[in-house]
């Protein structure tokens, strides 16, 4: 039965049936994963949201800059991959925005922590660089 109120226990399920944990050990390699999971989620907001702001020409700072990066592109071949790539990691930030709702839905205290910790690791790591000027659209509450 699924729990409908917060709950401390190392026995929760993630996600799937199969993914269950009876152990410390498993438990505790789940959370981590929830932790990487969640930073990583914030890492790919960040290229996202770089991309937009190199394919849009707008002023960005100075550490985006980089030598494989243009600021101008060619045609409009180019400009259509910059919006497919900017879809693509839409899509899948998506996905993992969603992922890490539903597994914030299994109630359980340590996932629940480990994946506002991990949210918020990734947000001082990867996007706390003045991203404030930036309108920002996302599929999730927790990006």
């Amino acid at each position: 039965m699924m729990h409908m109120t917060f709950y401390w226990s190392k026995k929760v399920t993630l996600l799937f049936d199969s993914w269950k944990t009876d152990s410390w050990t498993s438990y505790t390699l789940s959370l981590l994963a929830c932790l990487i999971v969640s930073i990583f989620y914030q890492l790919l907001e960040n290229r996202r949201i770089r991309l937009k702001l190199l394919a849009s020409g707008k002023p960005f700072p100075a550490e985006i800059e980089a030598p494989l990066l243009r600021r101008t592109f060619a045609g409009s071949g180019a400009k259509l991959g910059v919006r497919v790539a900017g879809a693509v990691l839409f899509g899948l930030s998506s996905a993992i925005g969603y992922f890490l709702m539903l597994s914030v839905m299994s109630y359980n205290g340590g996932v629940f922590i480990a994946i506002v910790v991990g949210l918020a690791v990734g947000y001082l790591l990867f996007r706390s660089d003045g991203e404030d000027s930036v309108v920002v659209d996302s599929s999730c509450a927790c990006a």
